[in-house]
């Protein structure tokens, strides 16, 4: 009975820790409506560690899946540590996650519908990042808020959802973080898009593992950056391409190659 007691009492004082929030005090949450995808979203944000003596405006990174990044009791399968890496390196920068919708994540962060999986509501997510969450961070922050100072990042859907929104608002997104871009998610339509595209002036860190999982990450990110490459000189050095030896499809993959991405771009 009383190794039962002790077992037991080790189990629950395991869950707690594993449920113990591990963002820092530099991160907030706050909740506000998002009438394009009827709903309500939770933000996260960080702002960084002299923003209260500092009277200074800041850049802004707009993250997907904030669940997975400043906090492993909220993570699926481990955090990024985004607020860690950042304050470790005293980054001038403030990051805006917003949580993804569940089930509706397909939905929420693919442009163009799947015959398979479904999806195609991205004009709706971006919609509402850039009309209401956008004004309302600008508004509250001391941001810098030009596009040049704006940038958005994501991995494997959210790498895909980063780069179309480049496309779709090159006035609002002037950086991309575009990890493990799932751009097989409707592949046609999205060189349908860049075959249409005049002009493209972001600045575009592309990272991929090269034991994804996925025969067609690498090509299909290579495909991408050459047509970017077409856009303008290289010689300015506005993309990066990234092919990490061993790297998986996973949170550790992008945890571990998110502070290069970051000073690269800022």
């Amino acid at each position: 009975m009383k190794h039962f007691f002790w077992l037991l009492l080790l189990s629950i004082l395991s869950k707690a820790i594993a449920q113990q929030s591990t963002s820092s005090a530099q991160v907030s949450t706050f909740t506000i409506e998002a009438p394009q995808q009827h709903t309500s979203k939770k933000i996260w944000v960080y702002l960084p560690k002299n923003y209260t003596t500092s009277a200074k405006k800041y850049p802004v990174i707009y993250m997907h899946d904030a669940q997975n990044l400043f906090d492993a009791s909220t993570s699926y399968a481990g955090e990024w540590n985004i607020d860690e890496t950042l304050d470790s390196i005293n980054a001038q920068v403030i990051v805006i996650g917003v949580e993804h919708g569940g089930d509706k994540r397909i939905d929420e962060l693919t442009p163009f519908k799947n015959q398979k999986y479904g999806g195609g509501k991205a004009d709706d997510y971006l919609d509402f990042i850039v009309n209401i969450l956008k004004p309302k961070v600008d508004a509250t922050y001391r941001t810098k808020t030009n596009a040049k100072n704006t940038a958005i990042f994501g991995s494997s859907l959210g790498g895909l959802v980063s780069f179309y929104a480049a496309l779709k608002y090159p006035q609002v997104f002037g950086k991309v973080g575009c990890f493990s871009p799932s751009f097989w998610f409707g592949r046609k339509e999205l060189n349908d898009l860049m075959a249409e595209t005049k002009d493209f002036d972001a600045k575009v860190y592309f990272l991929c593992g090269d034991d994804e999982g996925d025969a067609d990450v690498i090509p299909d990110m290579k495909n991408v950056a050459d047509w970017v490459n077409t856009k303008r000189c290289e010689c300015k050095k506005l993309n990066k391409e990234v092919i990490v030896k061993g790297g998986q499809h996973n949170e550790k993959l992008w945890r571990e190659s998110f502070k290069k991405a970051y000073l690269w771009l800022f």
